[in-house]
């Protein structure tokens, strides 16, 4: 039996609700169509006026929750944002694919991100509209504080969101600028306005976790709990490999983050988006509950896999009943 939800029921704001376009959130997405298509923009748009739903992008950078932290943040991912970076230096230096791929290390050791992959760059990640020429792309990952993101939909879980996204701006333009000084051109990809590539396909495919019900991807060792941004180049670096902990099954079973959704946005089961059967969160329920608590978060919070020293423990049970069930269809 799901515990009451303290946040139902959930009733948009009628300023927000009179920006609504006429076109469903959803069907800008592909949900229901059987054909694989490249993705659109549906939010977070460099120029919001350029896509059907940039009223309510714009109405959400309006919203004042009245916390200080939110100012704070904001400026100082703006300079982040804002800084240049160094022009492209000399000859590409020369090294081999994994040597490359190894030196992305020095990003975690130093703490200015906590995971790196490499992925082959694959034009179906690519926005529609959009080319990516480069023929890697770099993927970084920073961790939530827990303590704060656990506040969701508190505005300090919004502010930590923002903080960040601060952190992996800040990591793929050092990345980048590391390598044009090397001789390599490198574009950082900065989230959540992206612009060009939809980043969880390629988080996927370079090894960073698996996507899970709540529409995040979920790592053994970061849960939910983390933001991406990118690196696109063609240094030669050696691609990371994508890996399977069993967190789809674990999904499929698991209705901690449905319960959890105030607006009712996820699903029991998996839909067929531009193509491809995969969970999905309805944009539509989603967003207003979203805006208007600035990020909200509550789903990224609540999954078992976000707390703290427990995804490992349960990636590590998956695997044993992995190992058994081999065994005995063996």
């Amino acid at each position: 039996m799901p515990k009451a939800n303290p946040y139902r029921p959930f009733t948009p704001d009628p300023e927000q609700t009179a920006l609504w376009p006429e076109i469903s959130g959803n069907a800008v997405n592909g949900l229901g169509e059987s054909a694989f298509r490249r993705p659109d923009v549906v939010y977070w748009a460099p120029n919001p006026p350029d896509i059907p739903h940039g009223d309510l992008q714009l109405w959400f950078y309006t919203q004042d929750p009245g916390n200080p932290r939110f100012a704070e943040v904001r400026a100082w991912r703006k300079e982040i944002l804002e800084a240049p970076l160094p022009d492209v230096t000399g000859s590409p230096a020369k090294r081999s694919p994994e040597d490359w791929t190894a030196d992305l290390s020095r990003f975690v050791d130093d703490g200015a991100c906590e995971m790196t992959g490499v992925a082959e760059m694959d034009p179906d990640w690519v926005f529609a509209d959009e080319h990516v020429a480069q023929s890697r792309i770099i993927i970084v990952g920073v961790q939530h504080d827990y303590a704060e993101i656990a506040k969701a939909p508190d505005s300090a879980a919004g502010a930590e969101v923002m903080h960040q996204y601060g952190r992996a701006a800040a990591a793929s333009k050092a990345i980048a600028g590391w390598l044009r000084l090397q001789g390599w051109d490198a574009e950082p990809l900065t989230g959540p306005m992206t612009s060009k590539v939809a980043m969880i396909p390629p988080a996927i495919a370079c090894g960073f976790g698996e996507l899970g019900k709540h529409g995040s991807i979920i790592n053994p060792e970061f849960g939910a709990s983390f933001r991406l941004s990118a690196v696109l180049t063609d240094a030669p670096f050696a691609v990371t490999p994508q890996r399977d902990f069993g967190i789809d099954n674990f999904c499929q079973s698991c209705r901690i983050c449905e319960d959890a959704c105030p607006p009712e946005a996820l699903f029991p089961d998996k839909k067929t988006v531009r193509g491809a059967e995969k969970w999905y969160v309805d944009f539509d329920r989603c967003l207003p509950f979203f805006n208007q608590t600035q990020g909200c978060a509550i789903c990224i919070a609540e999954c078992p896999w976000s707390r703290p020293g427990i995804g490992m423990s349960l990636a590590a049970k998956l695997a044993r009943r992995t190992e058994r069930l081999s065994r005995s269809s063996a």
